[in-house]
């Protein structure tokens, strides 16, 4: 992926999420749509291009641990152990979200966040400078595309960005395991 490239395609994306607009972007698991995570709005388009009912959750995208505190009212101790020890793609469910949009936090108040370290989606969130929705690039119900060119030309037609890099790559791989944290520091696993 080259330097410059991958600047200027950062560019493009934080001025589209800046305006409340939809990327389809390549992540460290499978190609997402995304949006600013504390945008309601853009969180809607997003639900509508998936045709998803709006009481679902989606996942949200972060650079870094220390963000983690902005977006969760308490961090038990085992998700930072998880999170020191998983070196595959983990999206840990947390109780008590706070300074998201609204619709894009569960029912129970929970929230879906992966931590990821795949360079663009890395360097996107940290200039950014806040979370990023991550949800499949399909209509609900039918299967996850796993690289670019199975992803519905109708979800590309209704995004407003298409990011240029990393299309041509087969990347082979399959959505993230996701862990769910409850409040008495128990978690099960949902998604291996």
């Amino acid at each position: 992926m080259h330097e410059d490239s991958m600047k200027q395609e950062i560019r493009t994306c934080i001025e589209i999420l800046r305006k409340g607009g939809t990327i389809l972007y390549p992540t460290d698991t499978i190609w997402g749509i995304g949006c600013d995570a504390t945008n309601s709005r853009a969180v809607q388009k997003i639900h509508k291009i998936k045709k998803r009912m709006e009481n679902k959750s989606l996942i949200v995208l972060l650079d870094r641990k220390e963000r983690l505190y902005h977006y969760i009212d308490t961090i038990p101790d085992i998700a930072l152990d998880l999170l020191d020890i998983v070196k595959t793609p983990l999206t840990i469910v947390y109780p008590n979200a706070r300074n998201l949009a609204k619709n894009i936090i569960a029912p129970d108040g929970s929230i879906a966040i992966r931590l990821v370290h795949f360079e663009f989606c890395y360097k996107l969130i940290r200039m950014f400078q806040k979370p990023i929705v991550s949800t499949s690039a399909n209509i609900t119900g039918q299967p996850t595309p796993l690289m670019y060119k199975s992803i519905p030309k109708e979800i590309i037609a209704q995004v407003d960005y298409v990011v240029n890099l990393g299309r041509e790559e087969i990347q082979e791989t399959k959505p993230s395991t996701i862990i769910k944290l409850k409040t008495n520091g128990e978690f099960e696993i949902i998604r291996k």
